[in-house]
């Protein structure tokens, strides 16, 4: 008897992009019409625009890690770990596992969004000295360091060691870097009040960027205003400046400044997942170059999305290329899934076409900027919608509830700051979460699904 197979979908990636398309794919997709398998080294989707929050102590890191298996028709295989290369020609993507077993998986389609690491440069000590803002260890390792400045500078009695432990430097002035740092200093700012030995006037926050601008998608007058916000809270603004050293207790500004610290945290800016480069297909600034339907060009059954892929931006003509935001990748996704169901049963694809609903910036407390379908909102109504719209975009009723509870208990009761000191013998530095060393070159890719590589097989 001959043995039936369906047609294998894989799906490389458990962010916005990914889980969107194996969503869709799960309520679209008839039961026998096709295996769905999904490659993510976590069994949970990470809200990361709340990211900055978990760090301060807004909310709790298990109310934005939406779980993977809460579905009623969750039926997706989840290979546990991360996709180190692809061999395009074979069909097969190469696996490492949590338990790092490597796994050569074959597919008939492919849809590869694997995200982004963070953007660095050639510093001197930054991947050794800094910390960065991309995973839920990250947010939730930098709350306990912060406290635990407070507490190492509340117990000395050496005023250079008080002072530098109390100086903060946070690079980037993106959204991430800008809620980073405003989420952060108003920790300190209320956590101080418990500590009468710590002058307040001692804690200095820093935010750095090459820009000229902060959040220039804002535009002028918002940009302003939340420079405005930052700068009455005490936190000293830098632009046209980076870093020139990062050493473990000090770092140095490009315009020659020295700045005492304990604490460098770096969001400069993201780059598409090193996978992208094992691929050996055509690149846009580092992001695989796709067409407006997300469809590798040579390559039947291979689809990028999100971070990863130049996606063609339609809405403005298709010149530019989506920015790499959760709201174009939410979107990205279900229409990449469309297009897979669409391949799978003959019938023509849609390019994806989604104009920009606004722009959402947190600051913490009741400070915040919007400009929701271009209308400009600053303070309360700002931080309402703000607030509004990452509610509604989170995927499960229980992440709601818990987000909400968790908000609602901040504003009525504050924080305790409590340092769990769960990972305080751990590093945590940028060169222990990123992981950009494991990915395989291109020759090395197809050495393993040909099963002549150390490891394989």
């Amino acid at each position: 008897m001959d043995i039936v197979t369906r047609p294998r979908i894989l799906v490389v990636g458990a962010g916005f992009a990914g889980v969107g398309c194996v969503r869709r794919l799960e309520r679209r997709l008839a039961p026998d019409e096709a295996d769905v398998t999904l490659v993510t080294p976590f069994s949970y989707q990470l809200y990361l625009p709340l990211l900055p929050q978990v760090a301060s102590g807004v909310l709790t890191p298990q109310s934005i890690a939406l779980s993977l298996r809460r579905s009623k028709k969750y039926r997706t295989r989840i290979i546990p770990g991360g996709a180190i290369g692809v061999d395009l020609r074979s069909k097969v993507c190469v696996i490492r596992t949590i338990t790092d077993r490597f796994v050569n998986e074959p597919y008939d389609y492919i849809v590869l969004a694997p995200g982004s690491v963070t953007r660095t440069f050639d510093i001197p000590g930054l991947v050794d000295n800094a910390f960065g803002m991309k995973t839920l260890a990250e947010a939730a390792y930098i709350r306990d360091h912060v406290i635990t400045q407070l507490d190492l500078a509340d117990a000395s009695q050496d005023p250079a060691e008080r002072a530098s432990r109390l100086q903060f430097v946070v690079v980037g002035g993106g959204y991430a870097g800008t809620e980073t740092a405003a989420c952060l200093q108003l920790l300190t700012h209320n956590a101080v009040k418990r500590y009468p030995r710590l002058d307040p006037g001692l804690i200095k926050w820093h935010l750095i960027d090459i820009a000229p601008k902060l959040m220039p998608e804002l535009g002028e007058k918002l940009g302003r205003s939340a420079q405005e916000v930052l700068r009455r809270r005490g936190i000293d603004i830098s632009l046209g400046t980076s870093v020139a050293k990062a050493g473990p207790e000090e770092v140095t500004f490009t315009d020659g400044r020295v700045i005492p610290t304990h604490t460098l945290i770096w969001t400069a800016g993201v780059v598409a997942s090193p996978l992208i480069g094992t691929l050996g297909a055509e690149t846009v600034r580092g992001r695989l170059a796709v067409t407006s339907e997300m469809c590798l060009p040579g390559h039947d059954g291979v689809f990028a999305l999100g971070d990863a892929a130049a996606v063609p931006d339609e809405a403005t003509g298709g010149d530019a290329v989506c920015p790499p935001t959760a709201q174009h990748a939410m979107r990205q996704g279900k229409v990449v899934a469309d297009n897979v169901m669409a391949t799978l049963r003959g019938q023509a694809m849609r390019p994806y076409r989604h104009k920009d609903l606004g722009l959402v910036v947190d600051l913490g407390g009741t400070d915040a900027v919007s400009k929701p379908l271009g209308i400009e909102l600053r303070g309360l109504p700002a931080q309402a919608v703000a607030r509004g719209y990452h509610w509604s975009a989170l995927r499960t009723n229980v992440a709601k509830a818990r987000v909400l509870t968790n908000w609602t208990l901040n504003a009525l009761a504050g924080d305790d700051f409590v340092r769990t000191g769960f990972q305080s013998r751990r590093p945590a530095k940028l060169k222990d979460f990123e992981y950009t060393d494991r990915y395989l070159t291109e020759e090395q890719v197809r050495a393993h699904v040909a099963g002549t590589e150390p490891g394989s097989g």
